[in-house]
This record gives structure tokens, sequence and C-alpha cells, in this order.
């Protein structure tokens, strides 16, 4: 990639803000998953099952990230909403795209 500079999105320049809003949340979750997070954490080197639980959401949100906002297929979708393609033929057309 000679010449070409690698810009970072900007929703990764504000996930890496040590500063941003935090908001509360609740999410009803199985007695047994939070007994099964607090024994991992520890093993984990994490103070808990809480931070576990982030830790969890960050690896998920980053994989689906890397696969939905980096691919070269969901660029070209963002590029034809962009130029007015409705986004409905963008549905099919990534539905279509899935299925092959």
């Amino acid at each position: 990639m000679k010449g070409k500079t690698m810009s970072i999105p900007d929703t990764l320049k504000t996930r890496l803000a040590k500063d941003r809003p935090m908001t509360s949340i609740t999410l009803r979750i199985p007695v047994d998953v939070v007994e099964s997070m607090k024994a991992i954490a520890p093993k984990r080197g994490l103070v808990g099952y809480q931070t576990l639980l982030k830790l969890y959401l960050s690896e998920g949100l980053r994989r689906d990230e890397a696969q939905f906002m980096f691919d070269p297929t969901s660029r070209l979708i963002e590029a034809l909403r962009k130029h007015g393609v409705p986004q409905a033929v963008l549905d099919d057309a990534a539905r279509e795209l899935a299925s092959v």
C-alpha cells in the first residue's frame, strides 16, 4: 500500500478515548451463566464477572465491526447508500451475497 495512509474510523477513535461517556443498563442473564462468569473471571486475571462480561461484549463487537464495517462488500454498500441507492435494494443485495 505504498503512498496510501490508513485512517482510523471515527467509531474506533471514539472507542479508544479514555473519558468517553458511560451509561448503565439492566440485563437479564441466567443465574448459572453469572456463576460461570464469576468462576472464570479470576482465571482470566479479571476482578469480577462484570469486567469479564464487558470483555466478551468488546470482543464480539470488534469481530462484528471488522466483518460488517471494514470488509469490501460493506464499504461498497455504504458508498452506494451515500449515492442514493434505496435501502431495500441494498438489503436485497446484501442478502443475496450472504447466501452465496
